[in-house]
């Protein structure tokens, strides 16, 4: 698994603010680590930042949950957000902030999610996403198991479990996002062979 490896100090804002920028200053925002593929963090921006036209790669975590029926649980994006409202993502999935290491976040989303905390995260495959909006590095995880999942309706506007039937019955035809799609076909294989 990939580690982040973080400046003795504060790693510099990007961008650079001048006297006269107002754009991405910041303030309330969330803070991101912006970082080489090898995972040296080289800076720290804002949310905002990450997702416009610069794209810096920032890390992310994703979970897929997989139960011992070969079911996988997915949730379903809320239409308030800004990213593929209203499509079936991952099980859990969100950015690192500045500060924490990779497991770290993938705990604290989890929590935030689906009120998920009493698993045991098994990494199965770090890549770099990029989309219109934004650049990512994916750090994506398995947790097996029946677990009973309790979704935040701000986060998640509904969570179940999908037969993979049901699953490949779907893909292509934009009920999923694009980012789930690509990944379930990449790390299909590893998940199913962890049961």
């Amino acid at each position: 698994m990939l580690e982040l490896v973080y400046p003795y100090d504060m790693a510099p804002v990007i961008p650079a603010p001048t006297a006269d920028s107002t754009a991405f200053r910041g303030q309330g925002s969330e803070w991101l680590p912006v970082v080489l593929p090898s995972g040296l963090v080289i800076g720290r921006s804002t949310r905002e930042y990450c997702h416009s036209e610069a794209k810096p790669l920032h890390p992310v975590v994703h979970i897929h949950i997989i139960d011992r029926y070969s079911r996988i649980y997915l949730q379903k994006r809320p239409m308030h957000k800004t990213i593929q409202p209203g499509k079936w993502d991952t099980a859990v999935g969100g950015h690192v902030s500045y500060g924490e290491s990779i497991l770290e976040a993938a705990y604290r989303e989890a929590f935030e999610e689906l009120n998920f905390v009493e698993f045991n995260p098994i990494h199965l495959e770090t890549y770099e996403f990029e989309s219109s909006v934004e650049k990512e590095m994916v750090n994506v995880f398995a947790a097996v198991g029946s677990y009973d999942l309790t979704p935040d309706p701000d986060e998640v506007e509904e969570g179940r479990w999908w037969e993979l039937s049901e699953i490949d019955e779907n893909l292509g035809k934009g009920v999923f996002t694009p980012n789930f799609e690509s990944e379930f076909q990449m790390i299909r294989s590893s998940l199913l062979a962890l049961l």
